[in-house]
């Protein structure tokens, strides 16, 4: 039997150990942070003592934190910028554009495996990487030339039939894939499409289904390097970067999932999950109050030029509100010298900087209850920076198309579809990208006072007692953990005083009742954080005290982030056991080193005299992290 495009790049990058303790070791090529983890992430490099990046290209943008309301964020663009000059590091300045839109038109390489500080990395795979999201540290130590491991990936064909109807985009394709998958049906599992449908779409459409892959838990998701590749790559004068890539005819697969897009019609995920997805129409009619178009999802030139073609001659709503934010400098260069800008514009649209901005909830919250319409991946509540908003993901269309009607409404109502093609030629000038010099021993780095040192990472004690300080449910998120949000993502190199916000949506009085209990264990249910790949849902529970957390199971990137910081993730052996502990129960885990060198964590329930059993599910490598204290620790001590 043949091989999948997926192991064909695997086999590529296998480092040494490659498949030791059900984990494959890779090398990495390219890494990128943005600026709301890469504060954290460059302070743990200096930390590691690399004397420079070992990466192929390793690049930090501004793209996060634009916002700047206090003196924080830019300090932290001042750090950001010297430590790229220090360290070998490209460096793309704010206004330059978000991070996946700009790796895919200036940096992306097919074949190339990407690891970077954002759970959106995989946008990547729309050129054939193999891009994958991580903690900080995890990129720092790629930086650093260690390998990155991941659990052995189960790969999944998404094979692709006919093509998309009028009016039907890309962001339907990948909604379809939520409903059937939901986000916790990739977990462990890369997506690879192909197939004649595959082939029809572009490469900016390709990377909006690879965006969203992070929504359904998976590794990374990934097309094939083809002929849609290559126009792509010359229109962006990098030609040279394109390499065939495609999986054998006979490539085997753990699993297949079909889906043929001649079937599908505009659909939406309603509040607060990406999963909840049910077609347009079934909800045609409700107000809409806001509409946002934009994001790492849907900012690319090829979805504002289709929004255009909607908007030219009309006008938006009286009362809805339509904001639009061109994914990268190149993409607001080219809207402007063909005139699309204008049409925004005139058909009352808001024009915001290329930034992540009101998909992180910087900036655009909605009004109380209010409904918005956005592009972008992620509905959680409370993520827009309205509590109560009702927020819902849909394509370009269906969210222009409905800024004009001021409710939502199918956008084949509108008539018949616009037509936009790529162009032959994007404007390329990359003069927001600065160059390191080659020796920046002598660059001297900016600190800020937002700036604080990290915290001590302590070896893991053979005893962990504490109340139980939280119970949660199923599909916790990174945002329930620590929210997003101008004030709070300011906070990200300060780890003191971001962690007066965690879990502030759960509950406020948390990080209160942490200090005052001298720590504890947290227990959740299923899927525990899903979303971000912000470390800091790992540091500031480590910060207040959290020694181990036990749940049902857990997403991939923040489990791993939780073994970096050196907290412990248990899983319960049966799922019905999380009934068997009660919020503030006394929990008591022994003989921990013992423990760890089988398979069973025993936990004694001291308040109800149960005894449950747990399994850590780790591999050797990430037990080894857990009883240095961490993965600081750990890089510190085989240095030594």
């Amino acid at each position: 039997m043949g091989t999948n495009l997926v192991w064909k790049i695997l086999r590529e990058h296998l480092a040494d150990g490659a498949s030791e303790g059900g984990e494959v070791s890779l090398r990495i090529d390219h890494t990128l942070t943005q600026d709301t983890t890469g504060t954290m992430a460059y302070l743990q490099f200096e930390a590691i003592g690399a004397p420079r990046t070992r990466a192929e290209r390793s690049v930090s943008y501004v793209d996060h934190n634009t916002l700047q309301t206090t003196f924080e964020n830019a300090d932290d663009h001042n750090y950001l910028q010297d430590i790229a000059a220090k360290y070998g590091l490209l460096f793309s300045r704010p206004g330059n554009g978000i991070c996946h839109q700009v790796h895919l038109e200036r940096f992306g390489v097919p074949g190339k495996t990407l690891l970077g500080s954002d759970s959106h990395t995989p946008t990547g795979g729309a050129l054939g990487m193999l891009a994958m999201g991580a903690g900080g540290l995890d990129v720092a130590l790629a930086m650093a030339g260690v390998p990155f491991s991941i659990p052995m990936p189960k790969v999944v064909k998404v094979e692709l039939k006919g093509s998309l109807r009028p009016w039907v985009a890309a962001k339907d394709v990948v909604l379809e894939v939520l409903r059937v998958l939901t986000v916790k049906g990739g977990v462990g599992k890369i997506l690879e499409y192909r197939g004649e449908g595959a082939a029809t779409l572009t490469v900016p459409e390709r990377g909006t289904i690879t965006n969203m892959g992070a929504e359904l838990g998976a590794t990374t998701s990934i097309f094939p390097s083809d002929e849609q590749t290559r126009r792509f790559l010359e229109a962006q004068g990098r030609g040279g970067d394109f390499r065939p890539l495609a999986a054998d005819d006979d490539a085997e697969y753990d699993e297949t999932l079909v889906i043929d897009l001649s079937t599908l019609e505009p659909l939406i995920a309603l509040p607060h999950s990406p999963d909840k997805v049910v077609p347009v129409r079934e909800v045609s009619g409700m107000p809409v109050d806001q509409c946002f178009i934009g994001s790492c999802t849907n900012s690319s030139y090829l979805d504002l030029a289709r929004t255009a073609e909607i908007l030219r001659g009309r006008r938006v709503a009286e009362r809805t509100s339509l904001c639009i934010a061109p994914g990268s400098r190149q993409t607001f260069l080219m809207i402007v010298r063909n005139g699309i800008l204008s049409d925004f514009i005139t058909s009352g649209a808001r024009i915001l900087e290329s930034a992540c901005g009101p998909c992180i909830g910087i900036g655009q919250a909605p009004c109380s209850g209010g409904v918005s319409l956005r592009t972008s991946n992620r509905n959680f509540e409370g993520r827009s920076g309205t509590k109560d908003a009702l927020v819902h993901l849909v394509s370009a269309e269906t969210a222009a198309v409905s800024a004009l009607r001021g409710v939502i409404v199918d956008p084949r109502t509108l008539g018949e579809a616009v037509e936009v093609r790529l162009p032959e030629k994007y404007i390329v000038d990359d003069t927001m990208v600065l160059l390191p010099p080659d020796d920046g021993a002598s660059v001297e780095i900016r600190r800020g006072p937002n700036i604080k040192p990290l915290p001590e990472f302590r070896p893991m004690a053979d005893e962990i007692q504490g109340e139980a300080l939280l119970k949660m449910g199923d599909n916790i998120t990174t945002d329930h953990i620590l929210p997003a949000g101008s004030r709070i993502m300011s906070l990200r190199s300060n780890l003191p005083a971001i962690s007066e916000y965690c879990f502030n949506i759960v509950d406020p009085s948390f990080p209160e009742r942490a200090r005052n209990a001298g720590g504890g264990l947290l227990v959740a249910g299923e899927n525990y954080g899903q979303g971000s790949s912000r470390e800091h849902a790992a540091l500031s529970p480590l910060f207040l005290g959290v020694k181990a957390i036990i749940a049902v199971s857990y997403a991939r990137i923040h489990r791993q982030n939780l073994v970096n910081a050196g907290i412990l993730p248990l899983l319960f052996e049966d799922g019905a056991d999380l009934e068997k502990i009660a919020q503030w129960d006394r929990l008591e885990l022994r003989n921990l080193r013992s423990a760890l060198a089988g398979e069973f964590v025993e936990v004694r329930n001291a308040t109800t005299g149960a005894v449950l059993r747990t399994r850590h599910g780790l591999s050797r490598r990430q037990r080894e992290i857990l009883l240095a204290g961490g993965a600081l620790n750990a890089a510190r001590n085989a240095q030594r």
